[in-house]
């Protein structure tokens, strides 16, 4: 079982390692597969892996870097699910969401990679089994999701699966891997509800597929 004995918040731990990513958001029951070769991290997946294989992801606030004191205000604890590594030295993994958190503290640290006191206590409710979304209008987001598709220019082989695939299932996996720019990816992490979450997709999807009103006007002549 992906959580373990991680079933309420008294489980997870206060001190965590984080992974900096900007536009890589990880979600409750989610799975994020990451390319790690930067030996900082690669040390952080190592010390993951002789202990209790937790790592919480997290972006910066806007106009920030990876490096500095600048941290978003929210997180997702994953557990490292996969492991493999590459004859160029490289490791491939995948982290399931766990839980949310709010980064209360960076710690000052000696490792070479970053970590923080987590506080989960605004997002217990992530640790529920997943649920379906009972006010799922699934007809009005598969046209909403068809729009931004073709809007961009992109495909989805496999429209079956979107059918039929469970709410919370379908509304996680495409915030986290549709290209919102990472201040839309935070506000997708932190919305309180599956339901407010399946709402803000929709409307990023519809807003993104509108048309430029721009294209209809006349050109400009000399």
């Amino acid at each position: 079982m992906v959580r373990g004995s991680h079933r309420k918040i008294a489980d997870l731990p206060a001190i965590i390692p984080i992974f900096p990513l900007d536009a890589a958001m990880l979600l409750p029951h989610g799975e994020l597969p990451l390319n790690i070769f930067e030996p900082r991290y690669m040390n952080m997946i190592d010390d993951a892996l002789a202990g209790e294989r937790l790592i919480g992801m997290v972006q910066t606030r806007a106009g920030g870097s990876a490096f500095g004191r600048n941290l978003a205000r929210v997180g997702c604890l994953g557990r490292l699910t996969s492991f493999s590594e590459t004859v160029d030295e490289r490791y491939l993994i995948t982290l399931t969401g766990l839980c949310r958190f709010t980064v209360a503290e960076e710690l000052t640290v000696q490792t070479p990679y970053r970590q923080v006191r987590a506080d989960y206590a605004e997002f217990g409710a992530d640790l529920r089994p997943m649920a379906d979304d009972d006010g799922f209008d699934r007809l009005r987001f598969l046209a909403a999701l068809k729009a931004y598709l073709d809007r961009r220019g992109l495909a989805m082989e496999d429209w079956e699966s979107p059918k039929s695939a469970a709410a919370e299932s379908l509304v996680n996996g495409l915030a986290m891997v549709l290209p919102f720019s990472p201040s839309e990816k935070q506000a997708l992490l932190e919305a309180p509800s599956l339901s407010e979450r399946r709402e803000a997709l929709i409307a990023l999807m519809e807003i993104d597929a509108a048309p430029d009103p721009r294209e209809d006007e006349p050109p400009i002549l000399n």
